[in-house]
């Protein structure tokens, strides 16, 4: 079905495939799996390699290159037993020329190469027994020689259609493709070296050479940017979507006196300008959208404390939802006594809670008596229900869904305006991950740590040296120590030389004489956050633990992480880990251990230790842990959250990404409805590549 904002032009690339010549019942599944269900998707499905073809002979064929030979069939050979390929010998007029078929019928190729006809093949050369040969050889006869391409685009493939199938399509859906008016003038254009719209399609699909498939090739850039800039304008128009959104006027208070004078520290810089911001947004009368992001122990629960108690003051309530139990226990256990200390009632809300306790927390935050609500994602179910809920926060909310935050955000009074939005990340985010997945809010970031924490020593260790590591261990837990020992799996694999977690627990309970807890992701919720809880109450002092352990779970007296294969992990999850400790007073140290038997330290591995050791700013490293894993890791790119782009490369394409930006806030400041012809031009765009229609990656 067309949307209605999309402009007639576009209608013939929102065309179903189907549509194309040649796509019937069979092959159309086959399409829409490899390139998605419309034109477009064909149209925008860039070729993943080159085949050059060059005309050889028998005589001048050059092995692993892709020839083109002119040669008669001599002789169809069957072989006599299973598992020997079928050859027909061809001949030209140089030598001889053998094709290979492995399986496939004889008649069928009989068919294919009559014996004593002329035909073109093509394919990869191959040498076996010093005889010329290429195994199943595109066959073309004489008077589809036209048809022959020196260079050819290759396309992915999937079981049932060929790159040579998908390239005939590709090149019926750019006779599909208009001219579109042009968002920037030909001058700039010019200037980028880039060529319009349609030229660089065109250029896309009829690659020269290997550098046209690149990222920094001209017309990959022109659509690269083009995608990007959809986006950037998409986001921002949300953005101001939002900002247009009626909600309560939230203002500051006795509560929130109070509050901040049972603060046990005073607020660093960074905390006091995000509370400012913060406030800004929630007196404004507008629906806040803001992230929250900082580094491990930079304090961002005592500035969401600060915003919830602004609520109260105002005579609102607010909900604050974390991803597990346990992390929702920490943040009531934290916030409870002071929230109660400026008059703000707080309750609890689990999976887990009685009826009874149910009952009467529902009962108290449907009457108003309760002004904050935490929990898991037991706040948005359909039971509860708010007086005035005005203020949603989220921790840690790159681990719930864009419907769950919506969910809590509905709990509020439509008749009395939005529900403000304030998310939270433990996870200091590149620049370009910040404008890519979280484009559509504003952004407060804590630069600094409060008072108190302590800094961590990093080492960084063979682990050939385990043995003196337990040793120095065990002395500290004699002392009254608490350390974390941390495993990347569970149980043995025959596939992997990695420490099992649970095998490690057995070893180091031996060795060590004490208690020692066990956490993985396999294990029971309940059983896990038990084992835990013991760990956190000082009942354990040493916990044995897969990445569970991550974040958020706060141990002030835990003093000493030990990170097993160190050089296995990501660098952003090891700062992750290694914040789990200098949350005290005590002296913290975190030891990587790397390696094992001969295995060396590859580059790349050793890049992210030596960081690790050498800085403890989280910003600094999410830089760094970006720049690391280049442009061919799209597993972990989607997992730090980036949109399914099509040409952009969001770390080969970063400058184009950060002008992006900039030109869509500059076309909206200029022209707030896009009526101009440029306004005209970039809404074209924006429809072209669907962002408005809730692709992946927009929130």
């Amino acid at each position: 079905m067309l949307s209605p904002m999309r402009p007639p032009s576009l209608f013939p690339l929102f065309a179903e495939v189907s549509t194309l010549k040649g796509v019937g019942p069979r092959i159309l599944p086959l399409v829409q799996k490899l390139a998605g269900p419309l034109v477009r998707d064909l149209l925008f499905l860039s070729p993943s390699g080159l085949i050059v073809r060059r005309p050889m002979t028998a005589t001048t064929a050059v092995e692993g290159l892709v020839g083109v030979f002119d040669i008669v069939i001599d002789r169809l050979i069957v072989p006599g037993k299973p598992g020997v390929p079928i050859k027909v010998r061809a001949v030209d007029d140089t030598g001889f020329v053998h094709l290979i078929w492995f399986g496939g019928s004889g008649q069928a190729i009989d068919r294919l190469l009559p014996r004593g006809q002329r035909r073109l093949v093509s394919g990869k050369v191959e040498r076996f027994n010093n005889e010329v040969q290429i195994v199943h050889p595109d066959v073309f006869r004489p008077e589809e020689a036209g048809d022959i391409a020196a260079v050819e685009p290759v396309y992915p493939a999937t079981q049932g259609l060929t790159s040579r199938v998908t390239r005939k399509l590709v090149r019926q859906a750019l006779e599909h493709a208009p001219e579109l008016p042009e968002w920037q003038d030909p001058a700039w254009l010019a200037r980028r070296r880039w060529p319009g719209w349609r030229a660089a399609l065109e250029q896309l699909h009829a690659p020269a050479a290997e550098p046209d498939l690149e990222p920094d090739a001209p017309a990959r850039q022109r659509l690269a940017y083009d995608e990007l800039l959809a986006h950037q304008l998409a986001l921002a128009r949300r953005r101001r979507a939002r900002q247009v959104t009626s909600a309560p006027a939230i203002r500051p208070g006795e509560p929130s006196e109070r509050l901040l004078a049972a603060l046990p520290f005073e607020l660093t810089g960074a905390q006091a300008r995000a509370v400012a911001e913060i406030r800004r947004d929630l007196a404004s009368g507008e629906q806040m959208g803001r992230l929250l992001q900082g580094d491990v122990g930079s304090g961002k629960t005592a500035v969401a404390a600060l915003a919830l108690a602004d609520a109260a003051a105002s005579g609102f309530q607010s909900a604050l939802m974390a991803p597990t139990e346990i992390l929702a226990r920490q943040h009531f256990q934290r916030l409870s006594p002071m929230l109660q200390a400026a008059g703000v009632a707080t309750v609890l809300l689990t999976g887990r809670d009685t009826p009874a306790e149910r009952r009467s927390r529902l009962a108290a935050l449907a009457s108003g008596e309760a002004r904050v609500a935490i929990g898991t994602h037991a706040l948005f179910q359909d039971a509860v229900r708010f007086d005035r809920l005005a203020l949603a926060v989220i921790d840690e909310q790159h681990r719930f869904g864009v419907n769950e935050r919506q969910r809590l955000q509905a709990k509020g009074d439509p008749r009395a305006g939005g529900v403000h939005l304030l998310t939270m990340s433990a996870t200091p985010i590149p620049r370009t991950l910040e404008l890519t997945q979280y484009g559509e809010l504003e952004v407060s970031r804590l630069t600094e740590k409060p008072p108190g924490r302590t800094p961590v020593t990093t080492a960084v260790l063979p682990l050939a040296r385990i043995g003196e590591v337990a040793k120095r261990l065990k002395a500290a837990l004699d002392g009254g120590a608490q350390a974390y020992w941390i495993c990347p799996l569970v149980a043995e694999s025959e596939a992997s030389d990695l420490a099992a977690a649970e095998a490690r627990a057995a070893d180091l309970r031996r060795i060590m004489g004490v208690e020692v807890g066990l956490a993985h992701g396999q294990m029971a919720g309940a059983e896990r956050e038990a084992v835990m809880a013991d760990f956190a109450d000082g009942r354990t002092p040493l916990l044995v633990a897969t990445t569970v352990v991550e974040v958020g779970v706060d141990v002030p007296n835990a003093s000493i992480m030990v990170i097993e294969h160190a050089d296995r992990f990501g660098l952003a999850q090891l700062h992750q880990l290694r914040g789990r400790v200098g949350r005290g007073s005590a002296a913290s140290t975190c030891l990587l251990l790397y390696g094992g038997g001969d295995d060396g330290l590859g580059e790349t591995a050793r890049v992210r230790l030596e960081t690790l050791r050498r800085t403890e700013d989280g910003f600094e490293i999410a830089e760094e842990d970006f720049r690391l894993r280049g442009g061919g890791d799209p597993l972990g790119l989607r997992q730090s959250g980036f949109p399914a782009y099509r040409f952009a490369d969001p770390i080969r394409h970063r400058e184009l990404l950060l002008a992006a930006a900039d030109d869509a806030r500059l076309v909206l400041g200029r022209d707030q409805d896009l009526t101009s012809p440029r306004g005209e031009a970039v809404k074209v765009l924006e429809a072209l590549f669907d962002w408005r229609n809730d692709r992946p990656g927009v929130d």
